[in-house]
């Protein structure tokens, strides 16, 4: 049997040769120096701040337009019961106004009538001529005695039992704590009653505390005495049509005015934009319409 030993050199498979190296040198990549990277800094940062800014600035740009064209979203038209809530209770009582009160309404308005002998009541002429049964009844022909003695309860069946007129200061210590703005709108008696009516509701007004109070009324006259009297006190004039000669009054006769109170029929939008003018020309306060 042949003896395994170690096999000759000549019988090893020999390793093939090693041929010289195929792989190509990559040129030198130099590392980014420290002085380079600061310098791309501050273009970075900025190119980050960018899209922040410019939105934040569009979004700005877009609630001043929104603002601009539908300001009320802001600062909303108050809602304003014309004697009271007149749908529960007879207008202008007690009864009217705590009702709306209690509805949570912006505003009151309250006719302001004066007696034969100078007291002021929250009543209008035709709501005398209701509940006294006189179609020509005035209030300005009648004492505070005679008028103390109506009642309204019959103008509407309501579940309240106070229906008398009020007088303005009773009228005004209830409502001018309770909303944002009171309206008297004043009613002019008989031919040149206007004397001393000024004086009169502006002493009511006083008397009461009435911070909230404005005075407006078909009488410029009137109007005009307010704001010779006090410059604290707002007044308002009155634009309607009169349908027995089909004249218009004037829109823009009061420099002084702090609003204007317009006949809803007459409002159209060419009469919005010369109001806004003026508005923006005057500092004047608002525009109504009733």
């Amino acid at each position: 049997m042949r003896r395994l030993g170690v096999v000759p050199n000549q019988w090893r498979r020999l390793r093939p040769p090693l041929l010289p190296s195929t792989k190509r040198k990559l040129p030198f990549t130099k590392t980014p120096s420290k002085k380079l990277i600061l310098k791309y800094i501050p273009f970075l940062v900025v190119l980050a701040l960018l899209p922040p800014i410019f939105f934040h600035l569009r979004l700005k740009r877009f609630q001043q337009m929104r603002l601009k064209k539908c300001r009320w979203v802001e600062n909303p038209p108050l809602v304003c019961a014309h004697g009271g809530d007149s749908s529960k209770a007879a207008p202008n009582t007690m009864d009217a106004y705590r009702i709306a009160i209690d509805s949570h309404v912006d505003c009151i308005e309250i006719d302001v009538s004066r007696s034969l002998d100078g007291e002021l009541f929250a009543l209008h002429d035709r709501d005398l001529q209701r509940m006294s049964g006189n179609g020509t009844a005035k209030v300005g022909y009648m004492s505070k005695n005679e008028i103390k003695e109506l009642d309204a309860s019959f103008l509407l069946q309501s579940e309240f039992g106070n229906q008398k007129v009020p007088t303005i200061d009773d009228a005004l210590g209830l409502v001018s704590q309770s909303v944002r703005q009171v309206v008297l709108d004043v009613k002019v008696g008989p031919p040149s009653y206007e004397k001393g009516l000024a004086n009169d509701i502006l002493s009511v007004v006083q008397r009461t505390n009435c911070k909230n109070c404005l005075i407006w009324a078909k009488s410029d006259i009137l109007g005009r005495d307010v704001i010779k009297l006090t410059s604290d006190v707002p007044v308002g004039y009155i634009v309607l049509k009169d349908f027995s000669t089909g004249k218009t009054s004037k829109l823009l006769r009061m420099k002084d005015a702090t609003v204007a109170g317009v006949y809803h029929p007459l409002i159209d939008e060419r009469l919005v934009r010369i109001l806004h003018g003026w508005l923006r020309r005057h500092s004047i306060g608002g525009v109504s319409a009733i």
